[in-house]
């Protein structure tokens, strides 16, 4: 491996009971969005994902389809990494807590902490949610009615013998690691709370389940399996060669950034670190905790949780087929913000997709190339030095550029997209509405060829912006034009820091059979 900078990241990862709805593939069109621009920057990144196996739902669900369980966890699998491959979610590795692998890893783990005298026998009586898979406390029973507060079905009183993992002796730490790493939890919402949490005082957790024979055996009393989020949390290190490839294990932890979902974060961010700690091995530098999508009811107008009973699951293969990839990965990058919630409905979804992408994007591209095909034989002749100032300021573009790496880099993903329309998409085309480039090609062609050759830089510079978001419409956009710099090596410095003058910018494409280009994003009407 090159010694260029690592950075390693990594999705929650997902039950396979049902597959993956919207909300799903938000949190993982996130996550690619930021392993692109890291490999665009230059770093070396390891990006993994991956399905939650070893739980009591997954093995009755195969069960009632009449299958052996392992191969029920391989065929959703299967189904999970078509919906990402369809979405262009750049994975490196995809994680199934199934793996022989990942066994090996977590029983090394607890053999470890247990050796550290970190988890002793004990019994456990509770509360417990079947379809969380976890016990809940009195006060969190009591504050929902007398049921799950997530699921909203009534839990079942068990004892049972356990192993406990004695979490308790990590709040002092805990409560510093927070107060010297402030940047730990994001967003801020999220650090107040983990700290109120922690701060109100840690219990020992149950750690072990009895009598199941689908999941990690415990090393050391094979009596036990390991619950489930014991086991889930280690797929962060077992991914990554932790009890089967110590070297790439050590290359790549710890991880720069674990993206979740914003109710599963006490798991992360007080259970997971504290096994680390108990463990002797570094935390991950941080953790972002995601909002929610919720639907927009079209009839009533009423915002809804993503649920089945209420019919309102939307599946991601339904929006790419009908529509594409990108269209999906820009609405809900610059619809919904990654920080906080955001919502889903169709009629908004047209209307974001025929406003940026349809009008404002698609359009411009479509006329600047028309024109130079129609009235310049497809190039630009001769030698001309890029004036940003007809458009925006050279200080303004290089500081626009930096802002949109800030936010990306802080996962304000909205704002990053809202910083390019009105950064560059929105002022070329008041710069061609201005110029009417295509009047000025009957009056004037040296100047219509100016006014071209500007806009046609506007679109470099968005394409190199978008390579994040969009892949597939930025790389299109960009091998659209003999820029001189390879489009695998673009960087984001390359929108200000670039080759002057340029000479004979050529036009690469051609009208189809009709003679008409193919449009960047056709317009849509959703009934």
């Amino acid at each position: 491996m090159s010694e260029r900078k690592r950075f390693y990241l990594t999705t929650a990862i997902d039950y396979p009971n049902s597959r993956p709805h919207i909300g799903t593939a938000f949190e993982k069109i996130g996550a690619d969005v930021q392993a692109r621009y890291r490999r665009m920057e230059g770093y070396d990144v390891f990006f993994l994902m991956g399905n939650d196996e070893n739980t009591v739902k997954v093995a009755r669900r195969a069960t009632e389809l009449g299958l052996a369980t392992k191969a029920y966890c391989d065929e959703m699998a299967q189904q999970f990494q078509d919906v990402w491959r369809a979405l262009d979610i750049s994975y490196d590795y995809f994680i199934q807590t199934s793996d022989p692998r990942h066994h090996e890893g977590c029983r090394k783990f607890m053999q470890l902490v247990y050796d550290r005298g970190y988890i002793y026998a004990g019994t456990y009586r509770g509360w417990y949610c079947e379809g969380c898979e976890s016990f809940k406390t009195e006060t969190e029973i009591k504050e929902a009615g007398g049921v799950c507060p997530v699921h909203r079905t009534p839990p079942v009183e068990r004892s049972e013998p356990c192993y406990y993992f004695a979490l308790s002796r990590f709040q002092p730490a805990l409560l510093d690691y927070y107060e010297r790493h402030p940047d730990f939890i994001q967003p801020e919402p999220r650090r107040n709370e983990v700290i109120s949490l922690v701060q109100s005082g840690l219990q020992d957790v149950n750690i072990t389940r009895i009598g199941q024979d689908w999941g990690i055996r415990v090393p050391f009393d094979e009596r036990f399996t390991i619950y489930v989020w014991f086991d889930a949390l280690l797929n962060y290190i077992t991914g990554i060669g932790y009890g089967w490839d110590e070297e790439r294990f050590r290359e790549w932890w710890p991880a720069d950034i674990h993206f979740i979902g914003k109710d599963i974060t006490r798991f992360h961010c007080a259970l997971w670190p504290a096994m680390l700690l108990a463990a002797g091995l570094p935390l991950p530098r941080r953790v972002f905790a995601h909002g929610w999508v919720y639907i927009k009811n079209e009839q009533t107008g009423a915002v809804e949780k993503i649920s089945k009973s209420l019919g309102n699951v939307v599946e991601p293969m339904e929006i790419i087929t009908k529509f594409s990839s990108e269209a999906f990965r820009y609405y809900f990058m610059r619809e919904c913000p990654f920080p906080g919630d955001g919502e889903f409905s169709w009629s908004r979804f047209a209307e974001v997709y025929n406003a940026d992408l349809a009008n404002n994007l698609g359009n411009l591209y479509s006329r600047v190339i028309t024109l130079i095909l129609r009235h310049f034989e497809g190039h630009l002749a001769g030698s001309r030095a890029w004036e940003p100032g007809e458009i925006y300021e050279e200080q303004d573009l290089e500081a626009t550029v930096q802002q949109v790496q800030g936010y990306i880099e802080n996962c304000e993903y909205q704002l990053a997209l809202q910083r390019i329309w009105q950064y560059i998409l929105d002022p070329a085309n008041r710069y061609a509405d201005r110029k009417e480039p295509w009047k000025l090609v009957k009056q004037d062609l040296e100047a219509a060829a100016r006014v071209l050759f500007d806009l046609v830089e506007s679109l470099r510079v968005t394409a190199i912006l978008l390579k994040p978001f969009l892949p597939r419409t930025a790389e299109r956009i960009y091998r659209s034009f003999n820029f001189s710099r390879d489009w695998q090596q673009v960087r984001c410095e390359d929108c200000y820091v670039y080759p002057r003058p340029v000479d004979d910018l050529r036009c690469l494409v051609r009208p189809g059979p009709d003679g008409k280009l193919a449009p960047l994003f056709p317009r849509i009407e959703i009934r």
